[in-house]
């Protein structure tokens, strides 16, 4: 057989069978006292090889769809292979027609403390609680593929996360910080928002802000820009029902920065009206609605 044409299959089949993500794994354990010490650069490598060579869906991905997201994390305390820590996790989608990558979800997770052997195998069980460390990083992995699958059609992203929700309920009988049912902002809210009816608001502006709004940009700047404010509507509806929630937050954790900048720049619309809206639904975020010229 002609080498060349070895290797194309090769190629091709190796863009057919890509994994979901492209993930970054990063470890800051300044606070332990001990930042060098090997069992955290283990960690780290472990868990990019963990989320990035897992098959978490039957979806075949080609490698320039991987979603690009990363994990920050800040070991507060280790002792006799016990971690205290806090976790951001970020995850963006590229735009259509552009070289432009829009972040989607940001979240930072400061109840995440686990137990970990260094070398120990990580695998995911779905019909398990294996870890604290396995679960909440698969439980924010179904979340962002959920929130992905949002932006691209509406309300795609639900089977996702009914599956955070099964890692949520495995997780509850461990007693372990971040899964109770309780109102503070926590894994189990993020989710029961993001699978509640009172919310659907926030998923409809994911996908009309993405898919009808920066996707359409490349070809009428205008009309993304307008649909943007218009998606500004569907949050406001949210606020009404449910003044200051959680997901309210974020999604402007992700999005106030791009928000602002986008308002302030290209084409002239009428955007007084969303101006009064974002400082309605989001006053936390009023130094970047300042900023907006118009």
């Amino acid at each position: 057989m002609n080498k060349l044409f070895v290797v194309v299959i090769f190629i091709i089949g190796f863009n057919l069978n890509a994994q979901e993500f492209n993930a970054t794994v990063a470890i800051n354990a300044e606070q332990t006292g001990n930042p060098n010490l090997q069992v955290f650069k283990t960690l780290e490598r472990s868990l990019t090889e963990f989320v990035n060579n897992t098959k978490w869906t039957s979806v075949e991905y080609r490698t320039e769809e991987r979603i690009n997201c990363s994990f920050f994390i800040t070991i507060v305390n280790y002792d006799n292979d016990t971690f205290s820590a806090t976790i951001q996790v970020q995850a963006s989608r590229p735009v259509y027609g552009s070289g432009y990558n829009t972040t989607i979800f940001n979240v930072n997770d400061k109840q995440f403390n686990f137990d970990y052997l260094e070398f120990q195998p990580l695998n995911y069980n779905p019909n398990s609680y294996e870890s604290n460390l396995i679960s909440v990083i698969a439980f924010y992995l179904y979340t962002i593929l959920g929130v992905d699958a949002d932006t691209f059609e509406l309300n795609k992203g639900t089977d996702y996360y009914k599956e955070a929700k099964n890692i949520v309920n495995n997780a509850q009988g461990s007693n372990t910080a971040g899964w109770a049912r309780e109102q503070n902002p926590n894994r189990f809210r993020l989710n029961d928002d993001l699978l509640s009816g009172t919310y659907e608001g926030y998923r409809k502006a994911m996908y009309i802000y993405h898919r009808e709004g920066l996707d359409v940009m490349y070809n009428n700047l205008k009309q993304g820009k307008e649909t943007i404010t218009q998606s500004m509507k569907s949050l406001e509806e949210v606020h009404d029902t449910r003044p200051n929630s959680y997901i309210m937050r974020v999604f402007f954790d992700a999005k106030a920065d791009e928000v602002s900048s986008i308002l302030s720049g290209g084409p002239s619309v009428d955007i007084a009206e969303t101006v009064q809206v974002l400082n309605k639904i989001a006053p936390t975020y009023s130094e970047n609605w300042k900023d907006i010229k118009f």
